[in-house]
């Protein structure tokens, strides 16, 4: 009788982010020390929605931890599409504010498109300026969306060399899914996207050497659909009734990914848990790119992070 495979090893997104981040600040301060030049990021949020203040707070927090500057801006619920863009203009002139963030979503009057493309792309530390989408496309250096970022270095760490394996994106948004197919191209990696429209999903997901879960579909790719051995990195963060009946009666709920877990991690070589995987990476990402853009701006050669 063969053996069972042994389980997944868990791809420790957590203390990777920690590691990053301190590889930031420590590089922050040579920045001041050496040239300075302080990196400063200001996050926008417009509105009160609790899970974007959550997360705009962990930013403000993690940025001067970094020995960063870090401006917050929050705005009325009904502040005027004109008025936000006058403060990112304010922003666009700081010398003192190297990346822009503007947290989404953004109320249904304002025009999220013409918002992101208002933002100078030196500062677009979230990468979703068009000039800086174009950038990645071609090969040119471009500030990296972070989720997708923090994806291929956590791939790095834990498999070296990602050339010439077989990589499946599932999932195509502007966000993550484009950005990660091509950040895994820059890699050497052979690059498939699979989406909404894909035809039998479960024998494609069984060719990837590398599968990206991105689809935003509580526990959607199976065990059953993992090629034996290949590393899985889900992106996915979806709220579901808690697994215990008398918490979910009452309301209470978990957080899963993309990714049904117990039974990918029995098949998988090395899989990203949720939470504690990619989710810990985004904020490092836009700190280092937020330390990123304040070189390109002084002219100094940035140290090596990743």
């Amino acid at each position: 009788m063969a053996d069972a495979p042994a389980p997944a090893c868990r791809i420790d997104g957590k203390a990777f982010a920690e590691g990053l981040r301190g590889r930031v600040a420590a590089a922050a301060a040579r920045l001041r020390s050496d040239h300075g030049v302080q990196p400063g990021l200001a996050v926008v949020i417009v509105g009160e929605d609790p899970a974007s203040q959550i997360y705009v707070r962990n930013k403000g927090e993690q940025t001067a931890a970094a020995g960063m500057r870090s401006d917050t801006h929050r705005l009325a619920e009904t502040t005027s599409q004109a008025e936000l863009l006058d403060l990112i203009g304010r922003l666009n002139a700081d010398p003192g504010i190297h990346g822009i963030l503007v947290q989404m979503p953004l109320p249904g009057h304002i025009d999220s498109a013409t918002v992101l493309d208002a933002i100078d792309p030196a500062k677009d530390v979230d990468g979703f300026h068009v000039l800086n989408v174009g950038r990645l496309a071609v090969g040119l250096p471009a500030l990296t969306p972070c989720t997708p970022q923090g994806a291929i270095l956590l791939l790095r760490h834990t498999l070296g060399d990602l050339s010439g394996l077989e990589a499946l994106v599932v999932g195509r948004s502007n966000i993550v899914g484009k950005p990660m197919a091509q950040l895994l191209l820059a890699e050497n990696c052979t690059v498939t996207i699979a989406h909404s429209r894909s035809r039998d999903l479960p024998t494609i997901c069984r060719r990837a050497d590398i599968l990206v879960a991105a689809v935003g579909k509580p526990e959607m790719i199976r065990g059953d659909w993992i090629k034996p051995g290949a590393t899985v990195i889900d992106v996915g963060i979806n709220r579901v009734p808690s697994a215990d009946p008398v918490k979910a009666a009452a309301g209470g709920t978990r957080v899963v990914g993309d990714v049904a877990f117990a039974e990918t991690a029995a098949v998988a070589g090395a899989i990203t848990p949720v939470p504690g995987g990619v989710g810990p990476m985004t904020i490092a990402c836009l700190l280092a790119n937020t330390y990123l853009a304040a070189c390109r701006a002084a002219g100094v050669e940035p140290d090596v992070l990743g």
